[in-house]
């Protein structure tokens, strides 16, 4: 299959060869009934085949039993007993098909802890299971659970406060979540933060067909034609919302555990167990895509949190786009609903950029690469400017205002570049030989192409006008970022890798200023040097104006890998201005609790560089301690004078 001929002497002699150094093929398990349902090792009497040693069976007197069947010393057809075996391993696995698999909650009681009192609590039974014909009360009533109860204080309450210790450790509130009516009026509030905050960066819902449908889905009887919506989809925005809500319930859980919600973290870990146990990474629809990329920046950002983002949500909506062919322009254009297919364009669009854009961040190969598909990211009907819309019309959405303001085009531009630097740069050769000339020369040229066709029109620009509203402001803020970052992360390169060919001369022990193209290598070294710093203080500007208004709070972690490389670099030139990012990471803390671990590390780098402990490797050559302070001025990023606060302010309200 990959063009080997496996058919010549000499290949199969290696084969051969080969097979014999493998380990010997694991023996079929012939264990007695009796040992194989004490979990013991079955050991048979030598030359009585299928007889258990006498410290089994025989002393103990069970019967010994293959597959149900009394098994004589003497007899020794194995045919037959190999058919008792087949026979009792079908049945088993049949057996089992036809037991409903149970839900193993996450964090929630299954058991009353105080057994001498009657606890009428709303988690499931051992018995019970989330599929996806659950009403959606039922799954409400799974998600609200209380915490599990070994993890709490273990004091036995008074009669009649059952539900108030259960719930103890989400705060003083939370046991109203074992009435019902508040568990669905809870759970329109989180729909509605959900809606105003993370749907203006992730809008891969329809918001007034999602809040239908769950309406029906409440009810005792809903209409034939209503499709129920799907649990694992209810169950990953109510968890998005409680990340960010200020409702009193989250507000006291938050008072309770030092500013971190355990309700917001519980929630997280059922919404993962509940889409892992409806197959949403396996089975390919629509609704698992929509799911999986809504699960992923929701995790962690910590790369070392066991529970954390790690891009297995991520690839799994990549699969499944791959499987329904959505990669496919003619695959596309066959989608006759034009919700569906939006939404089937827009995750695509986001699929594809966050693959990139991890990649480059992460240092890993991504999944993707330009000839995987061949469709547009701006296929979706042209929109009318804003202006133009008439006032009794629909607003237009918030991906077809992203479309008209060009975030598609340029951020899939983008996206090509990451993919470029993460090919060329994170490779083997590349971390021990080092960067060549000619491949970053072609990643600065791109950089700067991209710059000029697209930063002005999608970027910041130096006077916010007023009108804008709150996605363009936080969509020109998100392309502005991630421009700068591939200075930075490039720079990062330069400075652990090197440039190939001064590498070369070095290892020959000659100075590396006698290469004859030091002078153009130092040049570009140079540039990228600039470029980084410039971006690290444009994204710190962006930082320190976001969270003055306390907008990285209600950030879904758009800003947040910006913020720590630009923060980092900062700390690494002892800048000052690397303030506005540890601000902004200790703001993000409020959804992300790992950010404040981050910005305690930046502080630490900005106060070793400070007391003139700078790392700098590679980049030392145009980028010194001496000049560090004033190598770009502070007026250049221009952000602070000139953004229209009031523009911003409130306006995720709308």
């Amino acid at each position: 299959m990959l063009g080997f001929n496996f058919s010549t002497p000499s290949v199969q002699n290696q084969i051969h060869e080969l097979a014999k150094t493998l380990p010997p093929p694991r023996k079929q398990n012939t264990a007695c009934d009796a040992c194989r349902s004490r979990k013991v090792k079955c050991n048979q009497v030598p030359g009585q085949d299928k007889v258990c040693l006498p410290h089994h069976c025989l002393t103990k007197n069970y019967p010994c039993t293959y597959g149900g069947h009394l098994r004589d010393a003497s007899a020794h057809d194995s045919s037959v007993y190999r058919h008792y075996v087949q026979q009792a391993t079908t049945e088993k696995k049949r057996n089992t098909a036809k037991r409903p698999r149970t839900l193993k909650l996450s964090g929630s009681a299954r058991v009353n802890p105080y057994p001498s009192v009657s606890v009428a609590l709303p988690q499931p039974t051992q018995e019970s299971r989330i599929a996806l014909e659950t009403p959606t009360k039922d799954l409400l009533a799974y998600l609200f659970a209380p915490p599990d109860p070994r993890s709490s204080s273990g004091n036995v309450p008074r009669a009649g406060s059952e539900s108030y210790e259960a719930y103890a450790e989400w705060g003083d509130l939370a046991h109203q979540l074992q009435a019902e009516n508040f568990r669905i009026d809870f759970t329109f509030d989180l729909v509605e933060v959900f809606f105003q905050i993370v749907h203006t960066r992730l809008p891969l819902l329809n918001p007034a067909q999602f809040r239908a449908r769950l309406q029906y889905g409440l009810q005792s009887r809903s209409p034939p034609e209503v499709k129920p919506l799907h649990n694992a989809l209810v169950a990953v925005v109510i968890a998005w919302g409680a990340k960010f809500s200020e409702h009193p319930l989250l507000v006291k859980d938050r008072e309770r555990n030092r500013g971190q919600s355990l309700l917001a973290k519980a929630l997280i870990n059922r919404v993962r167990d509940l889409s892992e146990d409806l197959k949403v990474h396996r089975v390919p629809n629509a609704d698992h895509v929509v799911v999986a990329l809504l699960i992923e920046p929701m995790q962690s950002q910590n790369m070392e949190d066991s529970n954390g983002f790690h891009g297995f949500w991520l690839f799994s909506a990549i699969r499944l786009l791959l499987d329904l062919q959505i990669n496919h322009k003619s695959v596309m254009s066959n989608i006759e609903d034009p919700e569906a297919r939006g939404t089937m364009i827009f995750a695509w669009w986001m699929a594809c950029l966050a693959d990139a854009y991890r990649s480059v961040y992460y240092r890993r190969k991504p999944m993707l690469d330009d000839d995987d598909y061949d469709i547009d990211f701006y296929t979706v009907e042209p929109v009318p400017p804003v202006d133009s819309v008439e006032s009794h019309a629909q607003s237009p959405s918030v991906r077809e205002q992203l479309e008209f303001l060009g975030y598609y085009r340029s951020a899939h531009a983008l996206a090509r570049i990451a993919r470029q630097v993460s090919r060329q740069l994170w490779r083997p050769a590349t971390e021990s030989d080092g960067i060549p000339l000619d491949v970053l020369v072609s990643l600065v040229h791109s950089l700067n192409e991209w710059k000029e066709e697209h930063l002005q029109r999608v970027g910041v620009p130096s006077n916010f006008a007023a009108e804008w509203d709150f996605v363009s402001a936080v969509s020109a803020c998100a392309s502005d970022a991630t421009y700068h970052i591939m200075w930075i992360v490039i720079f990062n390169a330069l400075d652990d890798f090197g440039i190939r060919e001064t590498n070369d001369v070095v290892r020959t022990g000659s100075p590396g200023h006698e290469h004859p193209q030091y002078s153009q290598i130092e040049a570009v070294k140079k540039k990228v040097s600039d470029d980084a710093l410039h971006g690290a203080l444009r994204i710190a500007g962006l930082a320190g104006v976001l969270s003055s208004n306390g907008y990285l709070r209600l950030d879904c972690a758009v800003m947040h890998v910006s913020i720590i490389q630009a923060g980092v670099l900062l700390a690494r030139l002892g800048r000052p201005e690397v303030e506005n990012c540890i601000k902004g990471l200790q703001q993000y803390s409020y959804a992300y609790e790992e950010c404040m671990e981050q910005a305690n590390d930046i502080s630490r780098q900005y106060t070793a560089a400070v007391n003139g402990d700078f790392d700098l490797n590679h980049m030392a050559s145009v980028l010194r301690p001496g000049h560090m302070r004033d190598a770009i001025p502070m007026s250049d990023g221009g952000i602070e004078m000139h953004f229209n606060h009031t523009a911003l302010a409130g306006g995720y309200r709308g």
